[in-house]
């Protein structure tokens, strides 16, 4: 049974987070304004770090040295916050060809961010155009995949040799090795649920993913097959984590709003947890 350990009225159902350092951190997006970047402990205290007065804040990942890295939508910037400071990490104008939205960094430090290939709020005929741009330890950026449908909520094995990525429009995950060099070859798509937006993975390959307009968390195994749910009935489904000492406590963010909501910027946001049988395996 799902415990609620965070219920934020003002906060967006777009947060996005990470497990760092038994902490969680999100990125307040749409409802907080300045846009926020908030950790909470284990017990469900907020505490509010950077403010973000020009961009909103989306996906998040961690660099081996423990620097969180945070991703700005609209100017396409990945920034570091670290000592209470935001520092630029990586510029992607130059290369995104519409809106970044989520993002996860490896354990080797590369950071993979998905661009939507539009710009928000998204066009009616935007088929098959987002991609994923790869974001080298020592600046190097090019795009390692194509012809995605939304790309949304990305995660990494904890080997740094498989990527999945959920595909919003596609409703469904796309799987890719990745190659000694970090590009990525693509493998498969599998299973089908609606508006896949944050994900996980876990000991078995497995993938948690919260299915945003099922309002549920899905367990998916590697071939596809739903192997567990966990309902949110009357809440969007938003981004799901694996934490907690021995990474056996999936944390799962919803929000109570609707499309026409969020355009009105009403949304408000909770973090249930549960505790689980197979633990974490990877990033986040």
């Amino acid at each position: 049974m799902l415990a609620v350990i965070s219920d934020c009225n003002d906060d967006t159902d777009q947060a996005k987070w990470g497990a760092r350092r038994g902490a969680l951190f999100r990125g307040a997006t749409l409802a907080l304004r300045p846009a926020t970047l908030l950790s909470l402990d284990a017990s469900g205290a907020c505490e509010q770090h950077a403010k973000f007065e020009d961009d909103t804040p989306c996906g998040l990942g961690v660099l081996p040295d423990g620097k969180l890295v945070v991703l700005t939508m609209f100017r396409k910037r990945l920034m570091t916050y670290a000592d209470g400071q935001l520092s630029l990490y990586a510029d992607l104008s130059g290369i995104a060809t519409g809106t970044i939205d989520d993002m996860i960094v490896d354990g080797l430090g590369r950071a993979y961010v998905g661009d939507l290939g539009f710009d928000l709020p998204p066009p009616s005929d935007r088929g098959s155009v987002g991609r994923i741009i790869l974001v080298m330890p020592d600046g190097e950026t090019r795009v390692v995949a194509d012809g995605l449908r939304f790309p949304n909520g990305i995660a990494v094995s904890a080997d740094n040799s498989r990527l999945v990525v959920a595909e919003m429009d596609g409703e469904c995950l796309a799987e890719y090795d990745i190659e000694v060099d970090g590009g990525l070859s693509f493998r498969r798509r599998f299973g089908n649920m609606k508006a896949p937006d944050g994900i996980c993975l876990d000991h078995e390959a497995a993938v948690w993913v919260a299915s945003f307009n099922e309002d549920a968390f899905i367990r998916v195994s590697r071939d596809g097959r739903e192997l567990q749910r966990m309902e949110v009935p009357g809440r969007r489904a938003v981004a799901c984590v694996l934490g907690g000492p021995e990474r056996r406590t999936l944390f799962c963010l919803s929000a109570a709003t609707s499309p026409e909501e969020l355009r009105q910027r009403k949304s408000s946001a909770r973090i249930d947890v549960v505790d689980v049988e197979i633990p974490g395996f990877g990033y986040p």
